[in-house]
């Protein structure tokens, strides 16, 4: 008959405790399905174990007996592998023993304090520990491994392997405390005297990146990035709020409350605060992670990054974006929204998207401030200009047909608006394609490259009156509208000679301020100024005309003409001493030729030579010699000025003229 074999099953307790899966930790989920697996597999083996051959660690051995009275086989000895993986966790464990966490009480550094040689045995120690857990868990280990294991090995190698990281732990919390507090990564061309400073901060970033590897593949990434955060976070807190005032606090939501004073303040205390927060404190970080978290960790790191810097960067922009609110519709808090506008998309702007990303919600919100809010509210102040200028009462007008204050005003405003010429060259040369049904003008990283419409842009279409609009050109724009509004005011004089002397001092004083190189001539064009420069010239011919050409031109009582004209004009102003001096050349060159013909003809009752009506005409105007040809009328002959007078004419205006000629100096200054 065939031979059976009776398995018994032993009656003593095995000596293996209950697998410690509780107790494991693992770098991966796909590590923790494999040993999971494995540990369901051993589960099964000790479960046989115990039925057909008991446990031979720490029990005596109870042979199965066969019905032919034979013995079955001993337990299979443990193999080679398990001996040095049992040397390496035995080995490890005295170097930890070394470096254990909760025996150090003199506060040393393993990287800091200790050789390289000894932080590379540690770091393998660690790294044999994690290898240890994986050979006693995974199926490649022998029964008598796996009886082992689940005696006590895998028990053992955890316990060290978890001292190893919270050493590293310890010593991460040791490397982030000994970083600088203003970290400053070295470019190409910086100063050879800072790399001392910054080779301190590279060989930091080393260790640390070692670190976070250990601990990462050791599957205590969390504990990892836990104590990074926290730390790196707080530095930047303190950094921020120590050097620019900046907190996690809602400062945006008491701009409200300020005055503009206070508003325009924290805006030039945001312009300074805000380039180097995000140029050097958030971009510094973002180096800091890039260096930390490399290769496989790289996504560890971004969100490392966002969870230490989005809040702050959140934050200072929601200040400017209060402020900005705050700014809406006074047209002289323009200049400080396109301070802000500039800010963005030259320096913020572009170091935002390099160290958050095109497409995180901090650039998202960075570039909405910039082409909706921002651009919004200059727009709306531009418009609360133009129509400040159009509420101008067109009867206002001022003596002497003088250059008028809104003309001053307003080209003032305008040349320095031409600071800003990229500036709005964006909002509305770019807007225009917005508006109109286009996107692609608000691509973040053409606004982050600090791409704009140049100077030619603005002016390329101010050369055409007609075609001009505020979308086209908005300085070009409101100048129109001061001429227009020039135009009215013109009207309102009675005489038609005071009118279009008022044109030609108001036409002259905007083509000057435009030509000459300056911004407004960089924007509106040569060819513009110079029509303006025409144009004034044109109503200088005009004025001519009308003031001498009705009465002394035309003959008849061709003195007395003169000393009326003359004396009508005494209190009529130039613009300044060009377009004065162009005025009584004008004024000579109709009137002295016609004179002189007169005063061959009747020169023995004339009372005056043509010398002097040379002479009264110069000192219209500003000009020299004033009010030298009143006095010789006077005296009813034909005498020259005494040196005494000569001296009298020397004497500054307002002295001899009192308040007429000083108000005819303070306008023409």
């Amino acid at each position: 008959m065939e031979e059976r074999r009776v398995v018994r099953p032993s009656t003593s307790t095995p000596c293996r405790p209950s697998y410690p899966l509780n107790k494991l930790r693992l770098a991966s989920s796909l590590q923790t399905k494999a040993l999971l697996s494995s540990a369901a597999k051993q589960r099964t083996v000790f479960s046989l174990t115990r039925i057909a051959r008991p446990p031979s660690v720490g029990c005596p051995l109870q042979p199965t007996m066969t019905r032919a009275g034979g013995r079955s086989p001993l337990a299979p000895r443990r193999t080679l592998p398990a001996t040095v993986v049992d040397d390496t966790v035995a080995a490890a464990a005295i170097l930890l023993d070394k470096w254990h966490p909760d025996e150090d009480s003199f506060g040393s550094s393993l990287f800091l304090d200790s050789t390289p040689d000894e932080v590379d045995a540690f770091l393998r120690a660690a790294k044999d520990l994690h290898r240890a857990m994986l050979f006693y868990a995974s199926g490649a280990a022998t029964a008598a491994d796996a009886l082992h294991a689940g005696g006590h090995g895998l028990i053992h190698a955890q316990e060290l392997l978890d001292t190893a990281m919270r050493r590293l732990q310890r010593e991460l919390q040791l490397l982030l405390t000994s970083l600088p507090a203003v970290l400053h990564f070295r470019q190409d061309d910086d100063d050879d005297d800072e790399q001392e400073d910054d080779q301190s901060l590279v060989d930091a970033c080393a260790h640390l990146r070692v670190v976070a590897e250990a601990m990462m593949a050791a599957g205590y990434g969390k504990e990892c990035v836990s104590i990074f955060k926290a730390r790196r976070r707080a530095a930047v807190t303190a950094n921020l709020q120590r050097l620019h005032g900046f907190s996690l606090s809602p400062q945006h939501a008491q701009v409200h409350k300020f005055s503009w004073e206070q508003v325009d303040a924290k805006i030039q205390s945001w312009l300074a605060g805000a380039r180097v927060a995000f140029t050097s404190v958030f971009s510094a970080e973002r180096e800091l992670c890039d260096r930390v978290f490399v290769g496989d960790n790289e996504g560890v790191g971004d969100a490392v990054f966002g969870a230490i810097a989005d809040d702050h960067a959140t934050n200072i922009l929601a200040v400017a974006e209060a402020a900005v609110g705050r700014s809406r519709r006074a047209p002289e808090r323009l200049f400080r929204v396109l301070d802000v506008h500039d800010a963005l998309t030259e320096t913020i702007l572009p170091a935002i998207v390099s160290a958050f990303g095109e497409k995180s919600e901090v650039t998202s919100r960075a570039a909405t401030l910039v082409t909706t809010k921002v651009s919004e509210a200059v727009r709306s102040m531009v418009a609360s200009f133009e129509a400040a200028i159009e509420k101008e009462p067109s009867k206002g007008t001022v003596p002497g047909g003088a250059v008028h204050p809104l003309t001053r005003y307003v080209m003032n405003y305008l040349s320095f608006l031409a600071d800003y010429e990229n500036a709005l060259a964006h909002i509305y040369f770019y807007q225009q394609g917005v508006g109109a049904g286009g996107d692609q003008f608000t691509d973040t990283s053409s606004l982050a490259s600090g791409s704009m419409a140049s100077s030619s842009d603005l002016s390329s279409s101010s050369s055409s009156s007609p075609a001009l609009s505020v979308w086209s050109n908005p300085i070009g724009w409101l100048v129109h509208v001061l001429l227009r509004k020039l135009d009215a005011k013109a009207g309102s004089y009675r005489e038609p000679a005071l009118s279009y002397l008022f044109l030609a001092n108001n036409t002259h004083y905007v083509a000057k301020k435009v030509g000459g190189g300056t911004k407004l001539e960089r924007v509106l064009g040569e060819e513009w100024a110079e029509a303006q420069r025409a144009k004034a010239r044109g109503y200088v011919d005009v004025y001519v005309r009308a003031a001498w050409g009705s009465k002394v031109l035309r003959g008849g009582a061709v003195e007395e003409a003169v000393v009326q004209m003359v004396a009508m004009q005494e209190k009529w102003v130039a613009a300044d001493d060009e377009m004065g001096e162009a005025l009584r050349a004008a004024a000579k060159e109709a009137v002295v030729p016609m004179y002189r013909l007169f005063y061959r003809r009747q020169g023995a009752v004339a009372r005056l030579t043509p010398g002097d009506v040379i002479t009264m005409i110069d000192g219209l105007f500003g000009g020299r010699n004033a009010g030298a040809g009143d006095e010789n009328v006077a005296a009813g002959g034909r005498r020259r000025p005494s040196q005494q007078q000569q001296q009298q004419q020397e004497v500054p205006v307002e002295i001899r003229n009192g308040k007429t000629r000083r108000q005819r100096v303070t306008i023409t200054d």
